[in-house]
């Protein structure tokens, strides 16, 4: 399965250094994975020793994420959707220890059951699907995040390209691993839940190894204190992002099918 990712791109490289530390030379996926947990200490949300377990250890009838938080297990199949898990989890572990958390809180409290309810929503849409896009707290932030959260696909990543540049005053760095699993095979329509972090200046002096320390803990306290709910996500079609696919010239950004213009609120059009 390894083969077919290309790490090159640049929806990679969130999690590239992760990957970069593990030998798959000398070790399988699971030793291997098992070697930097350790060696980082990661833990669950209740201090237990977190290690990439077998799927097959998952018993049935048991929520993934209440044996995660139960055991520090997590369940591990031989795919890239669960290879680019353990990557984030190597990448973001505070993060994702309080997802975690989040998860674990709501199963506790109402059980698995068919309807996750909104909390437990936002926290399975964050793990899965998530883009996290950090803006330079300044008017030019605010103006790149109004147009983002008002659809206005061609003042943020035309008009406003340049602000995703080095030394700009926004990056995307990725967290779902279906996204990432998506990203393998590119598809233009692919689409982020996105959610914006405001940072100042400083935050763009770091390099990336301390962006990266410095985005976990901040959402992780985030997320520790307000909660979540799928309120929480604007849409980023990640593939509009300057720089990161081929031809994006008018025609690229005029396709109405992934760019799609934002939905009028309910009964905007009668009070207008």
């Amino acid at each position: 399965m390894l083969p077919s990712i290309d790490w090159t791109r640049p929806w990679f490289a969130t999690v590239l250094p992760a990957r970069r530390q593990l030998d798959l030379q000398r070790d399988t996926v699971i030793v291997a994975l098992n070697g930097r947990a350790r060696a980082l200490d990661l833990c669950n949300p209740t201090g237990l020793p977190l290690a990439f377990v077998p799927q097959a250890d998952l018993p049935e009838g048991v929520a993934y994420e209440e044996f995660i938080g139960a055991t520090g297990g997590v369940p591990t199949r031989d795919n890239l959707h669960d290879f680019f898990n353990a990557l984030v989890w190597l990448t973001f572990p505070r993060i994702k220890r309080q997802l975690n958390a989040l998860q674990a809180a709501q199963i506790a409290l109402s059980g698995v059951g068919k309807s996750r309810g909104p909390a437990r929503d936002g926290a399975t849409i964050f793990d899965e699907n998530s883009a996290l896009l950090v803006l330079r707290d300044s008017d030019a932030g605010r103006a790149l995040e109004a147009a983002l959260r008002g659809h206005d696909w061609r003042s943020a990543f035309i008009a406003q390209r340049e602000k995703f540049g080095t030394g700009g005053d926004a990056e995307v760095w990725l967290f779902g691993h279906a996204l990432m699993e998506k990203l393998v095979a590119p598809r233009k329509a692919i689409t982020a839940h996105t959610r914006v972090i405001f940072a100042g200046d400083a935050y763009f002096a770091l390099d990336d190894a301390a962006r990266r320390a410095w985005l976990d803990e901040r959402v992780a306290q985030d997320l520790a204190r307000d909660g979540l709910t799928t309120a929480d996500f604007t849409p980023l079609p990640v593939l509009g992002l300057p720089g990161w696919c081929e031809g994006q010239d008018d025609d690229f950004y005029n396709d109405a099918a992934v760019f799609r213009p934002k939905r009028k609120a309910a009964g905007a059009e009668r009070d207008q």
